[in-house]
Order: structure tokens, then C-alpha cells, then sequence
């Protein structure tokens, strides 16, 4: 039998749950960096994994707590997919990827660990890789920490679409 260590996992597992949402933002902006925030948008945000599957896995989400796609506003729609597309060219520049995982989860049967407030992933990836949750035969090493990711995205963002 082969085991994963995953030894960062654990401070999520057990660790507090917040009362919030964690993808609902306050206004004030002075906990972004903490909270790993990329950039605001009018309508949506751009915040990093803190329990990534790869380096770079960032998220796209909408500032409304909603669950469902059709909830959105047509604006917010345009605007992820902006923003998606935006996140996509970063990420091949800074990292390098050969390709990118972009998904989005609704509702927990299909995998969302977040249910009620919906966000879009993208996850780097490279030819020969291991599959989008490691779980099997070997495993995969994260090289650098997520401040130095942080750091290294956050200036990409000056040239974003748009701002809040």
C-alpha cells in the first residue's frame, strides 16, 4: 500500500470552520493579501487556493453568495468569463502550463466543497503531470510556498480587465 502525505491538509480538516462564507469579501480591503485575494472586479474577484491541487490553482468568483449559475446577473456572467480568459493568459506566462483545468462545481454531488456560494477553478498543468487529484501511485510536490505564489501573480493584475 502506497500512502499520500498531505501534511498541509490538516489545518483545514481540523481547523475552525468559519461562520461566514469564506468567498463572501468585506468591503474593507485590508485583509486581501491574508485571505489571498488576487484582484477585485466590479462584479467578480480572483482569490488563490489555499489548499491548491498545483501551484497557480486560483479561483474566479462573484461577489453575490449564490449556488447556482442561472442566479447570476448577465454582467457578472460577462464578467467571469473575462476574467476567466484573463487568469488563463496569466497563468501561461507566469507559469509556463501546458494546459489548464478550468472548472466549476455546483451543488456537493458534484464536488463542491463550497456549495452555496459558486467559484470557478484553474488549475496549471503540464505534460506528464499527475491527474487532477493525485490520489494513486505517485505523488506530486508543490515547490513553492502560496506568499511566493502571491506575490508573483498579484502584479499581473495591474493590467486586468477591470477594477472594483
Amino acid at each position: 500500500m502506497k500512502h499520500l502525505w498531505a501534511p498541509w491538509r490538516i489545518d483545514y480538516i481540523l481547523g475552525p470552520k468559519p461562520d461566514e462564507c469564506v468567498f463572501c469579501l468585506p468591503k474593507d480591503t485590508n485583509e486581501d493579501e491574508a485571505r489571498l485575494v488576487l484582484h477585485r472586479a466590479k462584479h467578480c474577484f480572483v482569490i488563490m487556493n489555499k489548499f491548491p491541487y498545483n501551484n497557480g490553482h486560483i479561483m474566479v468568483c462573484p461577489y453575490e453568495h449564490v449556488m447556482q449559475l442561472t442566479a447570476l446577473p448577465p454582467e457578472t456572467a460577462h464578467e467571469i468569463m473575462d476574467y476567466l480568459q484573463f487568469c488563463s493568459s496569466v497563468l501561461k506566462e507566469h507559469f509556463h502550463c501546458e494546459g489548464i483545468n478550468i472548472g466549476l462545481n455546483l451543488g456537493q454531488a458534484a464536488g463542491a466543497g463550497i456549495r452555496e456560494h459558486l467559484h470557478f477553478h484553474l488549475v496549471p498543468r503540464w505534460n506528464g503531470d499527475s491527474s487532477f487529484m493525485a490520489v494513486m501511485d505517485e505523488v506530486r510536490t508543490m515547490p513553492e510556498s502560496l506568499a511566493s505564489t502571491y506575490k508573483a501573480l498579484k502584479p499581473y493584475f495591474a493590467s486586468a480587465p477591470t477594477h472594483c
